[in-house]
């Protein structure tokens, strides 16, 4: 017999609980938006200029939850040209508040505007003359009349950003949730921002991750070429037993045919096949010039290597000579170099 209490509960969860739990947040993003459009946005682009103009570190600090985020914004800003660091506030108060110094900016995030170990590190940033941007959930734009009561923090702030919420997606509406989501999705926000506003390229992005599959897409072909003694080169009047010769011997199935230092041809094993069977051992008596294509497909060393590899499978052709503009040979990209970038 089960004991009275011990019955297990019979109380129906929604069905579409999760469901209202996203629309909370999509339309506190909606909000968020809105006010990015309308009476946020001279504040958001004041504090992208502040942020552009920081000659130290970006400095991102948060407590709980809202530390979590902090986190994160400061990794974005860091893997799109910003360099910034998290600052944990109950530590910075206990020696690491010596990794801000004067030419920083201090990001601080609370959703309330009050929290202990935050309001305690203002002496400090204020002390430096370090710029504090802030995101508290203060109702800095609300139409309603009457005056606002913002949060200590929200005061203190150089710039004041506004991540107000109607209200959390939890149920009991304590649990950071909405609010922390407009915090993240305005930390975005500011990192695209500034790393447009310092003309971040691809090419900068994949310096900053080379061990990533993103940043190996973005790999020039001037770092996966053969080149010097590595690339296969044979003069014009090289005979064809030493230009097979030279392919065995760099093993890369080709062979590039050189004047000076200038490209005017290709054999590859292709070619040397279809020889073969037409010309038969007549074939060692003939020169490199007499068998090679002319003007072959090439490529430049500035070139990403995804759209090397792109040229590759649209010609059907597994290397590629790497020329500059006046036609010189620099090197020799093959289908194997990429097999490693994770490209294919």
């Amino acid at each position: 017999m089960t004991p009275p209490g011990s019955e297990p509960s019979t109380r129906p969860i929604g069905k579409n609980l999760g469901e209202n739990v996203v629309r909370i947040e999509a339309e506190a993003l909606r909000a968020l938006a809105d006010r990015l459009a309308g009476p946020m946005a001279a504040d958001f682009e004041r504090a992208v200029e502040l942020l552009y103009c920081c000659a130290g570190r970006i400095v991102v600090t948060g407590m709980g939850k809202s530390g979590l985020i902090a986190r994160k914004i400061a990794a974005t800003l860091t893997s799109t040209g910003s360099p910034a660091l998290f600052l944990h506030p109950a530590e910075a108060l206990h020696g690491d508040l010596g990794m801000v110094v004067r030419g920083d900016v201090v990001i601080a995030l609370s959703a309330s505007g009050e929290t202990d170990e935050i309001l305690q590190l203002l002496a400090t940033v204020k002390r430096l003359g370090v710029p504090l941007i802030t995101m508290t959930c203060d109702d800095l734009h609300s139409l309603s009349e009457g005056p606002r009561n913002m949060s200590t923090l929200a005061q203190a702030a150089n710039i004041a950003l506004d991540c107000s919420v109607a209200h959390e997606a939890c149920s009991l509406g304590l649990a950071p949730t909405a609010s922390t989501t407009t915090m993240l999705a305005l930390g975005d926000a500011l990192a695209v921002a500034l790393s447009q506003r310092r003309g971040f390229k691809e090419e900068d992005f994949a310096s900053l991750h080379p061990g990533g599959k993103l940043g190996k897409r973005f790999l020039r072909v001037s770092t996966l070429m053969h080149a010097g003694n590595a690339m296969p080169q044979v003069k014009p009047e090289t005979t064809m037993s030493d230009v097979i010769y030279e392919m065995s011997r760099k093993g890369l199935g080709m062979t590039t045919v050189v004047e000076g230092e200038k490209l005017v041809g290709l054999i590859s094993d292709g070619d040397l096949r279809r020889l073969l069977e037409q010309h038969g051992k007549k074939v060692f008596d003939l020169a490199a010039a007499e068998c090679m294509t002319r003007s072959p497909r090439t490529v430049g060393a500035d070139v990403f290597a995804i759209a090397a590899l792109d040229v590759m499978e649209q010609k059907k052709i597994t290397s590629l000579p790497v020329v500059d503009a006046a036609g010189h040979l620099l090197g020799v990209l093959h289908l194997h170099d990429l097999w490693g970038t994770q490209m294919l």
